[in-house]
């Protein structure tokens, strides 16, 4: 089973980012499993804090992923708070180099959010896989998670980046959570 952390750039519950990562795991074939992070419980980055609960679950879901999947949206032109705040979390950790990440972007006007969070992703030494980037022309559509998954050229965008994430995990040299759990 490959396992995908998801992380919703948005507190919202009726966010488009939301929703999209919703309607991708409605769609996510057999043998890969997405998995949300509770983002929105972190306390706010500070390396003096030693280990609190809610950043030890992010580091063990980090532990445990083989890919990472990112819906953020834009504000006042970056990335939000609470995902900036969460990769500050995962910074220095040891599981984050090389992971492969997929990202959603829901507005074809979000670029500058997008060019931000590519940046953050380089500095910590991600993995961004470029054929599992899709933007989804979701802004003003009012679509829901169900709506998404079941709009043929959505649902075939999603289907085809989760393919080329599930690709990139398998031929990544880095030793993945798969190739862990197979030693």
């Amino acid at each position: 089973m490959v396992e995908i952390l998801c992380f919703c750039g948005s507190l919202r519950q009726p966010s488009y980012n939301r929703a999209a990562l919703e309607a991708t795991q409605m769609l996510a074939p057999d043998g890969l499993n997405l998995r949300m992070a509770e983002l929105g419980s972190l306390p706010l980055f500070n390396p003096d804090l030693e280990g609190p609960a809610e950043v030890a679950a992010l580091a063990h879901a980090m532990a445990h992923a083989d890919g990472l999947l990112i819906a953020s949206p834009e504000y006042a032109h970056g990335i939000s708070s609470v995902l900036k705040n969460a990769l500050d979390w995962l910074v220095s950790d040891e599981n984050f180099p090389e992971m492969p990440v997929a990202l959603i972007n829901t507005s074809p006007r979000a670029s500058h959010a997008m060019a931000a969070l590519r940046e953050v992703l380089k500095t910590m030494s991600a993995n961004i896989v470029e054929p599992a980037y899709v933007t989804l022309p979701l802004l003003g559509s009012a679509l829901n998670a169900v709506g998404i998954a079941e709009n043929p050229k959505l649902a075939k965008m999603l289907q085809k980046m989760l393919d080329e994430l599930k690709i990139e995990i398998r031929e990544n040299p880095r030793l993945s959570a798969v190739q862990k759990r197979e030693v």
